[in-house]
């Protein structure tokens, strides 16, 4: 039985099932953020240097991002209901082995086990959402959904930097116990007797030995192509190589296989395709001002990580306030006008702080960042919702998946394309304000400094300082400007999507 055969949920148990499985995607997208800000403390205590610790992210990412298109396949294998069990149970005891760890080996194998349990929670946390909704209410679905896809990796910065500045690092493992509890037990509770069909397959092992190539050669690359140096290292060059190479291969095995572990027939829906396109370029742009802002007021502005955290939560709010507006807009607005304002929105929350300056109090940031929220919903919930519209009932859940895989990929790409072109343009400004700053000028500043009694030396450095901080702040402000017109620029990719016939939650094929 297919899960849009059983009837929906109603009462406290639809309730209560919203709750667990909008809880199972917060659980795992959160665990993206959290132990970037632990990852110094983490390095720290295990005796390695952050280079080394880096790690720490890599293998989780590189595993999530492994499952997350195999959960269409793993569903048929086994079911839905049992694969998201199953996937709950290990998420929390790999995150305890995690906390447990003695040496960054046995972090780095927990984390990879971690994360290749975790990643068929968000697509199949979506699906069994819309399974367990009425058809007239599967829009409340997507938005809740959403809802907790964005606001995760806010809260996921604030937790880090509370557990590590006040408790052990080991706390940044073990909050999924409480989670996980409740998302395993409640979710066995809300969907016993609610099992889908399963249609058992060979296990097609060339294509997911391709896959675990492709994705670990090309998390690498993102990962370490910055402290390398990019494509003047061999090493770099030697993953880009392997992973493009993977990647051939494994499209075309695909396209040629009986049974594929990545079905990827859903090309081939003008929707999926235009969607996820979307979806890729605004998560891309979306996610480096999500890394690069608690970067920079961390390294630059003097913020602790708890107080970075707290100037980027405002997002939260109207993230929260506006995803079930968005939810009951889909049936009755054209969704493509949905997806245009909320670039729109994004765009002019990135161009409020083109122009900031190194003077900037905590309400110049955190104001832009609360305009933000109220954009990422229309775009996430609408763009996820387009991408399934018309996909039959059985490719749904591949095309989830494939979806989510191919926007978690773009996250990393747009983190680290980011921070590479915020260093490159840091750089560039300092030699341009060096090469503009007038000797004479230069030499007034460091007399009047030395007048007021800073030493010699020390009145060069803080002039220097001065330089710099000047430098990263037009930095900054390139990468908004650039953030800005590149949002623009996508909202002409949505009009290439077909309007639904008929309201959205009709043909969402559940």
């Amino acid at each position: 039985m297919s899960s849009s055969e059983f009837p929906p949920l109603s009462g406290f148990k639809l309730a209560f099932a919203a709750i667990v499985l909008a809880l199972g995607n917060f659980m795992v997208v959160l665990d993206t953020t959290i132990a970037n800000v632990a990852m110094p403390t983490i390095s720290g205590y295990l005796g390695v240097s952050t280079n080394e610790g880096i790690w720490i992210i890599t293998s989780y990412a590189v595993a999530e991002a492994i499952t997350v298109p195999l959960s269409g396949w793993l569903a048929l294998q086994f079911g839905q209901v049992r694969v998201f069990i199953v996937s709950v149970a290990g998420f929390v005891i790999f995150s305890v082995c995690c906390g447990l760890s003695w040496s960054l080996p046995s972090l780095v194998v927990f984390r990879i086990l971690q994360g290749l349990t975790g990643g068929p929670l968000i697509p199949l946390s979506a699906t069994l959402l819309l399974a367990v909704f009425p058809k007239e209410r599967s829009n409340i679905a997507m938005a809740l959904w959403g809802m907790m896809t964005v606001v995760a990796p806010i809260f996921g910065p604030i937790l880090g930097g509370l557990i590590t500045d006040n408790w052990r690092w080991q706390w940044v493992f073990y909050i999924n116990i409480g989670f996980g509890l409740l998302v395993g037990i409640g979710g066995w509770w809300v969907l016993k007797g609610r099992e889908t069909i399963i249609r058992r397959s060979r296990i097609d092992g060339i294509g997911l030995a391709l896959l675990v190539i492709f994705v670990a050669a090309f998390q690498v690359m993102l990962d370490k192509g910055r402290d390398l140096d990019w494509f003047s290292s061999n090493f770099i060059v030697g993953c880009a190589i392997v992973a493009a190479i993977s990647l051939v291969v494994l499209i075309i095995w695909e396209l040629t296989d009986k049974a594929p572990v990545i079905d990827l027939s859903v090309f081939k829906s003008r929707n999926w395709l235009v969607s996820t396109i979307a979806l890729c370029l605004m998560f891309g742009i979306f996610f480096g001002n999500i890394v690069l802002t608690p970067l920079w007021l961390q390294k630059f502005m003097g913020y602790t990580a708890t107080w970075a955290g707290y100037a980027t939560a405002p997002m939260g709010i109207l993230a929260v306030a506006t995803a079930p507006i968005i939810g009951r807009l889909l049936p009755k607005v054209d969704p493509r006008w949905l997806v245009s304002y909320g670039m729109g929105v994004l765009a002019v929350s990135f161009g409020m702080r083109a122009l900031l300056t190194t003077q900037i109090d905590f309400m110049s940031v955190a104001i832009p960042m609360f305009v933000l929220g109220a954009g990422v919903p229309a775009c996430l919930i609408t763009l996820t919702s387009l991408g399934v519209s018309d996909l039959p009932e059985e490719k749904v859940a591949g095309g989830a998946g494939l979806q989510n895989f191919l926007r978690v990929l773009c996250m990393a790409v747009g983190s680290s394309l980011t921070q590479t072109y915020w260093e490159h343009m840091t750089k560039f400004n300092r030699e341009e304000l060096v090469t503009a700053i007038d000797p004479q000028a230069s030499m007034q500043v460091s007399s009047q400094l030395e007048h007021l009694g800073v030493p010699s030396q020390s009145a060069v450095a803080m002039f220097s300082q001065i330089v710099d901080s000047q430098a990263v702040m037009l930095a900054t402000n390139d990468f908004y400007q650039s953030a800005t017109i590149m949002m623009l620029a996508s909202i002409g990719v949505i009009w290439f999507i077909k309007r639904p016939k008929g309201p959205l939650k009709q043909v969402t094929g559940h």
